[in-house]
């Protein structure tokens, strides 16, 4: 299980540090990254933690995707936030294989964390 938490409301240019924790699953076994969904649009990739930390770039810059294995969390750090990065966050995992290649699909959603910004 993956949950969500850090979202919120702020204005633009303000900050947001999401957060995702992992419960009964290893992040260390996983292929970790963000999404994030915006009314009426697809839900989009926005950062990954292989291939050394990858963010979309329309982030690029701006966010930061870090985590820790050994505390099973996931991190996104958001600054420079826009009225356009308003979206609902998903948290996501895939699975990795022992030669440490990532899946296609991804296995594991959280429920979301809405961020909205003015």
């Amino acid at each position: 299980q993956l949950v969500e938490s850090g979202g919120g409301s702020v204005q633009a240019g303000g900050s947001l540090r999401l957060s995702c924790e992992g419960y009964g699953i290893m992040f260390g076994r996983l292929c970790m990254g963000w999404f994030r969904q915006a009314p009426g649009k697809e839900r989009e990739e926005v950062a990954r933690v292989d291939r050394g930390g990858t963010v979309a770039d329309s982030v690029k810059g701006r966010f930061t995707i870090s985590g820790d294995n050994d505390k099973n969390t996931l991190h996104l750090q958001m600054n420079t936030l826009k009225p356009e990065d308003t979206a609902k966050y998903y948290c996501a995992a895939r699975f990795r294989s022992s030669a440490g290649l990532c899946s296609a699909s991804w296995n594991y959603w959280g429920q979301g964390t809405q961020v909205t910004v003015s």
